[in-house]
């Protein structure tokens, strides 16, 4: 397994192995700035099945919507915590809503309104899928029945395939948004170097329909450097291993999307220096993440 953390990281991780616990503890202006939901997180927390948050799955209809082809919403009942932040999944290649209906309810339960789409073809090209899960966000905080438990400044999109290849471009076309996380993207675009959102990509070094030195390798490196990104390759996979419930997939998503969407810093104990062991061949972020 190879492990690439930049500055300080190293110094971190070093201070791990020498026997000190890594949890950086917010001062007292971010706890008060972050939009925390649920309690301490733990390791197996956030590799649970079901999180804290009890949901509820709403249909909505593919005639009901434009721009995109409806899909399910997994919100969760609690109404006394404020508002959630909100994540679009989109499915790759040939795929529907289906390949990713393990995942979405998993990071729902862990306090996020996920609206898990379907595209308007099977055979949307990244561009398109990137263009639907933005519509998908618009009328999941314009007009869903789950708008007013969302924040609608607290938005994120994630994929499958040519939807992780949809992820870049949404967040190239949104800067707004507050996390992307591709996984095993596939794009005949390889820069995003003006992607500004902070941006998870997770490949599969088995891959090769997206091999990871043709795609998840080359967006990771063209993303800025200024900019939050993480890469993890999941040691032996496949590029349809997000197809099927992968406790390193669905945590690590938790942690970014905890991370960056709520600005809780609780869950950076938990990206840097981030997952390791056998199944993990890589993994590379430039913490420490920002304030």
């Amino acid at each position: 397994m190879q492990v690439r953390t930049r500055n300080v990281v190293a110094a971190l991780a070093g201070l791990a192995i020498a026997g000190a616990a890594l949890t950086l503890v917010p001062d007292a202006g971010a706890a008060t700035a972050s939009f925390r939901r649920g309690p301490d997180p733990s390791a197996a927390s956030i590799r649970a099945a079901n999180g804290p948050f009890a949901i509820t799955r709403t249909n909505v209809a593919r005639t009901s919507v434009t721009g995109f082809g409806g899909g399910d919403i997994y919100a969760p009942n609690e109404t006394s915590a404020g508002t959630f932040g909100a994540v679009a999944i989109a499915p790759g290649f040939t795929a529907t809503r289906s390949s990713l209906a393990w995942l979405a309810p998993r990071i729902a339960s862990q306090g996020f309104v996920v609206f898990n789409i379907d595209t308007l073809t099977t055979s949307d090209q990244p561009a398109q899928r990137g263009r639907e899960l933005l519509a998908a966000l618009d009328f999941l905080t314009g007009s869903s029945n789950a708008r007013a438990k969302i924040d609608k400044n607290r938005l994120a999109v994630m994929g499958h395939s040519m939807g992780g290849g949809g992820t870049l471009e949404a967040a190239k076309s949104r800067p707004s948004l507050q996390a992307a996380v591709p996984l095993t993207p596939w794009d005949l675009t390889k820069s995003f170097s003006a992607v500004t959102v902070p941006t998870m990509i997770i490949g599969a070094q088995s891959d090769t329909i997206a091999p990871v030195r043709q795609h998840s390798d080359r967006f990771f490196a063209s993303l800025p450097s200024t900019a939050d990104k993480g890469y993890l390759e999941l040691a032996g996979a496949s590029h349809f291993a997000p197809n099927i419930p992968n406790t390193t997939i669905a945590s690590t998503s938790v942690a970014w999307l905890k991370r960056f969407v709520d600005d809780d810093t609780r869950y950076e104990q938990f990206l840097c220096p981030g997952p390791s062991g056998s199944g993990v061949s890589d993994y590379e972020t430039n913490c420490p993440h920002r304030g």
